[in-house]
C-alpha cells in the first residue's frame, strides 16, 4: 500500500515484516520522536493501533508482547517525548517558531498556537488525537512558558488516553476479526480517516464562525 511520502516504513505491516524482533522497540522510538522531536509525518496513531492488533493476532503478524506492558511502555514514550519537546520549546522555541523549513513550518506552529490558546489545558489532551498538533503542541507549551507541573499533569493524562484508546481499539478489533492482522491496510485507512475528523471539524467550525462574522458585518 502506498503510504505518506511514498515511504514503506510508514506502513506498520512493512515494519513488522522487516524488523520482527525489533518492531516493538522501533515503534516506541517512533512514538517518542513524533511526540517530541518535530517529525509530524510519523505514523503514531497507526502504530499504536497496529501494536494492539498484532498482540491480538494469532497468525503471521502476532506480536509476542503483553498488552499491559505495551500500553505502559508506549505511554512512557509518548510522555517523555512531550517532556523533551516542552523543554526544547522553553529553551529555543521562539527561534524554531520563526523557521519555515520543509518539516518545521511556521504555519504549523501558528495553527497549534491558536489551538493551544483556545483550549488551554485541554489542548494537551485533545491535541494527542490531532495529527501535527500532537507534534507541535508541546513545543508551543514550552514557548508559552506553561507551568511545568500543569504541563506534566495534562500531558500525562493525554498520553494515557491516547495510548489506551488507540491500542485497545486495535486489540479488540483484532480479537473480533482474527483475519484483520493479515489485511491491516483497510483498518489503517479507517484510523487515518478518524484522525482527520478533528481537523475537519475545526476547519468547519472556523468557516462557520467566519461566515457568521461576515454576516454581522453586512
Amino acid at each position: 500500500m502506498p503510504y505518506l511520502l511514498g515511504m514503506d516504513w510508514m506502513d506498520p505491516k512493512w515494519l513488522f515484516q522487516n524488523f520482527q524482533a525489533e518492531f516493538f522497540w522501533l515503534s516506541l522510538v517512533i512514538v517518542f520522536v513524533e511526540c517530541g522531536l518535530f517529525f509530524p509525518f510519523l505514523p503514531g496513531d497507526t502504530l499504536l493501533f497496529s501494536v494492539g492488533l498484532f498482540i491480538a493476532s494469532s497468525g503471521a503478524y502476532h506480536l509476542d508482547v503483553n498488552l499491559f506492558v505495551a500500553i505502559v511502555a508506549f505511554t512512557g514514550a509518548a510522555f517523555l517525548g512531550n517532556v523533551v519537546g516542552y523543554e526544547i520549546g522553553r529553551l529555543v522555541g521562539p527561534k524554531l517558531a520563526e523557521r519555515d523549513g520543509r518539516i518545521l513550518k511556521r504555519k504549523y506552529f501558528e495553527q497549534t498556537h491558536v489551538f493551544f490558546e483556545k483550549h488551554g489545558n485541554k489542548a494537551l489532551v485533545l491535541g494527542r488525537f490531532v495529527p501535527f498538533v500532537r507534534t507541535y503542541v508541546t513545543v508551543v507549551a514550552g514557548i508559552a512558558l506553561m507551568d511545568r507541573k500543569r504541563f506534566f499533569t495534562w500531558s500525562a493524562v493525554g498520553a494515557v488516553l491516547w495510548v489506551v484508546l488507540i491500542t485497545l481499539l486495535g486489540y479488540f478489533l483484532g480479537h473480533a476479526f482474527p483475519s484483520l492482522g493479515e489485511n491491516i491496510d483497510l483498518a489503517i485507512i479507517v484510523i487515518l480517516g478518524v484522525s482527520v475528523i478533528p481537523i475537519a471539524y475545526e476547519w468547519w467550525k472556523h468557516r462557520r464562525q467566519h461566515a457568521a462574522a461576515e454576516t454581522r458585518k453586512g
